[in-house]
Formats: structure tokens, C-alpha cells, sequence
């Protein structure tokens, strides 16, 4: 197992400002897909990230691999939208968490 970094990139960088009731409904799915991988131990931790350039999303993912990683990213309602998210995955060279320390093979 190793560490992926996830980043949820918006359409559009006024995005967290500008939602319309349906995008709302995405990130409302979006925010229960990725709270269940946390209960399961999927992901570490996941939040939006307030940049000045335009809010954005990030994950920490722990995966077998990039394949499994992507499949996370592939099942974010928000990616499956029509709306035009789109996901960047970048391999960790390790991961420190409170139960120890995960390098990839």
C-alpha cells in the first residue's frame, strides 16, 4: 500500500461561490463518497483548500496502486458529473500517518 495526493480540480475557479442547485446536489454526493472511504480507511483525510487562485479539492488516498488509486477518482460522483471536474493523482514517496509509515515497494 502507498499514499496518492488527490487533487479535485473545479470547472471554474469561482466555483465554491458560484454553485447552482445542482452542482450543489454533486458536491453534497462527492462529500459522502469521500467521508465513506474515510470510515472504511481509504483516505486519510480530504477537505477543499481555501487557494487564492480558486478553491480546490485535495485527498490523501492509500492505494495498492495507481490503478486503484484512479478507481477512487473515477467513482467521485463529482468527476462522473457532467460539470467538468477533473482529477490530477500524484504517487507519495511515503506517507507518515499516526500508525506508521507506508514507501512504496
Amino acid at each position: 500500500m502507498r499514499g496518492f495526493l488527490f487533487r479535485l480540480v473545479p470547472p471554474r475557479t469561482d466555483f465554491s461561490t458560484t454553485l447552482s442547485d445542482e452542482e450543489r446536489a454533486v458536491m453534497a454526493d462527492h462529500l459522502g463518497y469521500w467521508s465513506d472511504l474515510v470510515e472504511r480507511g481509504h483516505v486519510v483525510a480530504f477537505g477543499p483548500v481555501d487557494d487564492p487562485g480558486g478553491t480546490y479539492g485535495l485527498g490523501i488516498v492509500v492505494a495498492e496502486d495507481l490503478a486503484a488509486a484512479q478507481a477512487v477518482a473515477d467513482g467521485d460522483p463529482a468527476v462522473r458529473s457532467p460539470y467538468g471536474f477533473t482529477t490530477e493523482i500524484t504517487p507519495m514517496a511515503a506517507l507518515v500517518t499516526p500508525e506508521g509509515r507506508l514507501d512504496p515497494a
